[in-house]
């Protein structure tokens, strides 16, 4: 809810006041103490207060009352440290001003004092309405609610194939299935109609995963096509998947030109393509002529919520999603709150009537099975959320759907709702990187400091949190496990947007009137927003702190000089240099800067005044150098520059700068200089991301180790700093590990000390070379090692082990790539337990075989339960004899799939 955000944000802001080496301003101790025992007095009231039932979509008035209470405090503040620095960095030491009546030469010692009168009597203000507030509060019949289980829960990420397991029948999956599979050679569209979250998409994906569909079609792609569509991009994705190329390659062509490639490519080639999200006719018109009509059975599946669309799509097949039947839905509650665990009978009568009260939507089901697995599993309770689901039986079937994820809304621990508000900034469909959702969260001060733990870890835990309870979705998983990047369901995120409006947490421009706007914290622009809605709707905003947007030109202005957060990064728009620097420079309070520019002096060149920075993230196509006021801003924690261009150099610390104890990203800086100067002022680095071109002692290289904080660490190492990299000794604490060196780098110098880091879990290996030819691993390396990549090795011939050793004790994943020479992998491999998959990209076909032969041994040796997976590409083209492909493809069976790619 906004009203606890916003306490909890006021409490950072106090505190890295009160906290920071030099702050821009002074708060009055008594002042402090007050807001202080207020702010903890009402956070402790919303975790126990439950809001009046109320048949609307309203936000709580007493709520709001807090809210905006919490905000007027953080803008009494934020405004007199904007008045403070501003006048501190103006040249005039006498201001002209009118005075007591007076007009004439004030002195700035004068206008200050009464400004500091002013700001008193204006923080009194804000105490006095917290203190009524507060009396209010104490006045209200709150019931605590115990509902939720206070102990941590376990994790289970969420799976498509779990979650859609009780969903579909066989006859629906084989129906689908033999029209995909069916003799009619023309191309076929194969429409799935039916309302948000009945279930199309996890059924597209249920048999587009299929193993007898991979088998059949040698091309395989989806694009999710959404209510706002853009042509170009849908037909880069189809173009990225189906030809394997990288999207920045892409990134400079038409939609027309994409659109010719995509047909090419698809020519004489059966393919499956899946359009996902399809809401008019319009966007099949403007695609449909890049899929060629090859007359060898290629099939297009479509999936929509406008049933009147497959007319135009198929005269003669489309299959409608139906609801769940009553078994049915019983049967997918019941695996989700107690998986393969049987479910308790003294619930069985009540948890019936709840599944049946979701009437048959799979979205539904699952969002309440997600509320129910994380309540006490007793009959009040659970009767206590059969009423509610009640009232919302006979809605239409998209409030239907929307007021019981309002209810799972309304459940949510009281820290966690401005979280998932959160999600709905993002663009519909959007896959959303952990890293960037969890430095947002950190940035907006809706994460609360818990147990000692860094905010990131608790973001992390959030996010998980989230997960399990089935509001967002897994889209990728990390080499080790971990969720790199979420997804919310449409639906899902309509109910964010919709109660982010309500409760004035966000808004979003051209969605909504301009009404009543001046109070909203957080600004939303949408890709495609008109540049006149642009400046409407900004130029009526007076208290904005976040503006997070696809578009590339923010008014500057006074409305704007109290933002904390301006997030335009990765959109592929370059502001111009006297753009970026003019807007920067009036922001003060900015914690959150991630911008792509052309010149970083524009960014740089008024850097300082940034008291509060914490996030510097930016994409730049020019090298240059940090300022020296970098190593006096002890708030940054994340400091990001490209490195896929050019690079940062930052500058010799000075003796009077300070110790940066919150510092714990540092990317993409050239030639490091890691002297003793440096490594006191970065104690608690946790991730380091450098490049070295120059070989120069006084980069002082070796001082890595004593970096005892350190977990994740990438270098990439050009020719000239081979030789001084020999001697690099790594931190004890190091989990990943990435090494992008020179051809000429000789790996067998530095394999036994890195194989001797006792918590490293990931490593990747790219480039350089094997100078005796082979890749030994003996017992006892590697302890803790669970994904390990080789890409490029030069001179790697024979992989060999110690005969009847135990290698890799805990490897989970193995990923092979572009080893030409490589003649074969160890049959040790095979017999580790804990091992999920290898995956081999473009190696010898020896190496192919090898791995066939280890899964025919394990398979021998485990009586087929094998618990491991291969996968394996090998790319086709002029080079490659027609022979050899079908060979290699033959050896496709149980746990071993061999695709081909072609140039």
């Amino acid at each position: 809810m906004a009203a606890y955000a916003a306490l909890v944000s006021l409490m950072h802001l106090i505190d890295d006041i009160q906290n920071h080496h030099s702050p821009p301003i002074s708060l009055h101790e008594q002042q402090i103490q007050s807001l202080t025992e207020h702010v903890i007095f009402l956070q402790e009231f919303l975790q126990t207060y439950k809001s009046p039932v109320s048949d609307t979509d309203e936000a709580d008035p007493l709520e709001m009352r807090i809210a905006k209470a919490a905000y007027a405090a953080e803008d009494v503040i934020e405004s007199h440290i904007v008045q403070k620095i501003q006048l501190s960095r103006s040249e005039a030491t006498i201001i002209r001003s009118s005075f007591n009546g007076f007009s004439g030469d004030v002195p700035a010692n004068h206008l200050d004092h009464d400004r500091r009168i002013e700001f008193y009597r204006e923080v009194e203000n804000v105490i006095e309405e917290m203190d009524q507030i507060k009396k209010v509060a104490m006045e209200t019949n709150t019931e605590k609610v115990v509902m939720l289980r206070d102990q941590p829960r376990r994790f289970i990420p969420s799976s498509s194939g779990k979650k859609s397991s009780g969903m579909f029948s066989d006859h629906v999956l084989h129906g689908i299935m033999d029209k995909l599979m069916s003799y009619e050679p023309g191309r076929l569209v194969i429409p799935i109609t039916g309302m948000g979250g009945i279930g199309k998409t996890a059924l597209a994906q249920t048999v587009y995963s299929h193993k007898n569909i991979i088998e059949r079609f040698d091309i395989c792609a989806w694009a999710t096509i959404s209510e706002q569509y853009n042509t170009r991009e849908i037909l880069c994705e189809l173009v990225s998947q189906a030809t394997n190329k990288d999207k920045k390659q892409l990134s400079e062509k038409s939609a027309a030109e994409l659109g010719l490639e995509l047909h090419k490519y698809l020519f004489c080639r059966r393919f499956l393509i899946v359009l996902d999200d399809m809401w008019d006719i319009e966007s099949w018109y403007e695609i449909q002529r890049s899929f060629p009509n090859n007359e060898n059975h290629s099939r297009i599946m479509v999936t929509t919520r406008q049933s009147q669309l497959t007319a135009q799509l198929n005269n003669h097949y489309s299959h409608s999603m139906a609801f769940l039947d009553e078994a049915s839905s019983w049967n997918l509650l019941s695996k989700i709150v107690f998986e393969e665990e049987p479910f308790p009978l003294e619930l069985e009568k009540v948890g019936k009537e709840i599944a049946n009260n979701c009437g048959g939507l799979p979205l539904s089901i699952v969002v309440v099975g997600g509320l129910l697995k994380n309540m006490e599993h007793t009959q009040k309770i659970w009767e206590s959320i059969r009423n509610n689901l009640t009232s919302v039986v006979n809605l239409d079937n998209n409030k239907h759907c929307l007021r019981l994820l309002k209810m799972s809304y309304n459940h949510l621990p009281v820290y966690l709702k401005p979280c998932f508000l959160y999600m709905g900034v993002f663009e519909e469909d959007d896959a959303i990187r952990v890293s960037t959702l969890v430095k947002l969260w950190i940035c907006e001060g809706f994460l609360k400091p818990v147990d000692g733990q860094s905010l990131k870890t608790i973001g992390k835990v959030l996010i998980k949190d989230l997960v399990d309870r089935n509001l967002i979705l897994v889209d990728e998983l990390g080499c080790t496990g971990n969720i790199k990047r979420v997804k919310v369901h449409d639906l899902v995120r309509d109910l964010c947007v919709n109660q982010g409006k309500e409760e004035e947490f966000y808004h979003v421009v051209g969605e909504s009137s301009l009404q009543g706007i001046k109070s909203h914290r957080r600004i939303v622009i949408r890709k495609n927003t008109s540049e006149e809605k642009v400046l409407d709707h900004l130029q009526s905003i007076s208290h904005a702190r976040s503006i997070i947007c696809d578009y590339e030109k923010v008014p500057q202005g006074r409305n704007f000089r109290l933002l904390r957060t301006i997030h335009a990064y990765g959109y592929h728009h370059k502001f111009d240099e006297f753009y970026v620097n003019s807007r920067v420079s009036g922001y003060v309070n900015l914690r959150h800067l991630a911008v792509e520019v052309a010149k970083m002096s524009s960014i740089f060149s008024s850097f300082g005044h940034l008291w509060n920075l914490q996030t510097l993230i930016v994409n730049c196509e020019s090298e240059s150098s940090a300022p020296p006021e970098i190593w006096k801003m002890p708030q940054l924690r994340h400091i990001a520059f490209s490195e896929s261009s050019r690079f940062m150099i930052l500058p010799d610390p000075s003796s009077d700068d300070v110790v940066m104890e919150n510092l714990v990203v540092v990317k993409g800086v050239v030639n490091f200089k890691c002297d003793k100067e440096v490594v006191k002022r970065i104690p608690n680095i946790n991730k380091l991301h450098i490049i070295c071109t120059e070989q120069d002692d006084d980069y002082c290289i070796g001082n890595i180790e004593c970096l005892g904080k350190l977990e994740y660490l990438k270098i990439r190492l050009w020719y000239s700093c081979v030789a001084g990299f020999y001697k690099l000794m790594f931190p004890q604490n190091l989990k990943s590990l990435k090494l992008d060196v020179d051809s000429c780098f000789d790996w067998e110098m530095m394999l036994e000390k890195i194989g001797s880091l006792p918590l490293l879990e990931k490593f990747k290996i790219q480039s350089g070379c094997f100078g005796a030819g082979k890749l030994e691993i003996c017992e006892g390396q590697f302890p803790s090692l669970k994904y390990l990549e080789l890409l490029f090795c030069h001179n790697l011939i024979h992989w060999t082990a110690d005969e009847d050793s135990s290698i890799f004790p805990r490897l989970e994943k193995l990923h092979l790539l572009c080893l030409d020479e490589l003649e074969n992998i160890p049959s040790e491999i095979g017999y580790i337990s804990t091992l999920k998959s290898i995956q081999i990209q473009y190696c010898h076909e020896s190496v192919v075989k090898c791995a066939k032969n280890i899964v025919e041994e394990q398979m021998d040796c485990q009586g087929g339960d094998l618990s491991f997976n291969v996968y394996v590409e090998v790319l086709g083209g002029s080079n490659k004899e027609e022979a050899v492909l079908k060979e290699l493809q033959s050896l496709s069976g149980p746990n071993f799939e061999v695709a081909c790619k072609f140039y």
